[in-house]
């Protein structure tokens, strides 16, 4: 493991540091191999959350319910493919067959070992590209308590819904308790200084009730279909793929 550790640290100060023109090639890379497995994908929900949260943890527990839920109504689950919170949603999802348990993992000197409850398995190189796969193929972003990759993700989320990157898709912050003095924080200092929009601060949606999730998310299909149509998007694929997915599920508007 130690020696692992370092491999992959001088890994980082070689690719990442130098001016090595072949890490170009890596990283464009990392980004076909994502779109090439990722583009067919059906409606998927990402979840994000701690790595270190063990499987007695509640958050693990209500990761793993939600995924479940989720997949019971037809989505795939995508998460970063570590332990913690990750295992938990991808666990959850592993057992319904007629959906996607998908894992996105990366090299790390510590932590990031692949759980084993895939049913897709990507392995990148460097964050920014996973990154960019984790949101670009969602309908919804979970985001359950974690450390600063958690906090990153769900910053990274907002300021794409912020800057219109990214449209029709809801951001859910699991964990009341855990998250509470951020949101304070944010409607008191960075609302009330007028740095955000009211806008932007209701695209969080802090709750502990996973139902809510569930049914918002599904919800989410026929506002996205409606967008899309409104937008002269009606015939694209995704739109097309949208509404055999809400005609399969028998969801209405």
């Amino acid at each position: 493991m130690r020696k692992k550790k370092d491999d992959l640290t001088k890994k980082y100060i070689k690719e990442i540091k130098s001016a090595d023109v072949w890490s170009v090639f890596k990283i464009v890379a990392d980004f076909v191999k994502g779109f090439d497995e990722l583009g067919e994908l059906g409606p998927t929900v990402t979840m994000f959350g701690g790595s270190r949260v063990d499987s007695d943890n509640k958050y693990y527990k209500k990761a793993e319910e939600l995924s479940s839920m989720l997949a019971g109504r037809g989505f795939n689950v995508m998460t970063g493919g570590g332990p913690g919170v990750m295992e938990a949603a991808n666990k959850g999802a592993f057992g319904h067959k007629d959906v996607e348990s998908i894992g996105l993992n990366i090299d790390l000197p510590f932590e990031q070992i692949p759980n084993k409850y895939t049913t897709t398995d990507l392995n990148f190189d460097y964050f920014f590209s996973r990154k960019v796969m984790l949101v670009k193929y969602s309908i919804g972003y979970v985001i359950f308590p974690g450390g600063y990759g958690t906090l990153d993700e769900l910053f990274e989320a907002l300021t794409l819904i912020q800057t219109k990157k990214i449209t029709g898709v809801k951001v859910f912050v699991i964990g009341v308790e855990y998250y509470k003095p951020l949101l304070n924080f944010i409607e008191k200092k960075v609302l009330k200084n007028k740095m955000i929009s009211e806008g932007d601060f209701k695209q969080i949606r802090l709750t502990d009730d996973l139902q809510h999730v569930v049914d918002e998310l599904q919800a989410s299909i026929v506002e996205q279909i409606n967008f899309l149509r409104d937008s002269g998007l009606e015939d694209t694929q995704y739109s097309k793929m949208l509404k055999e997915f809400s005609a399969d599920k028998d969801i209405k508007a």
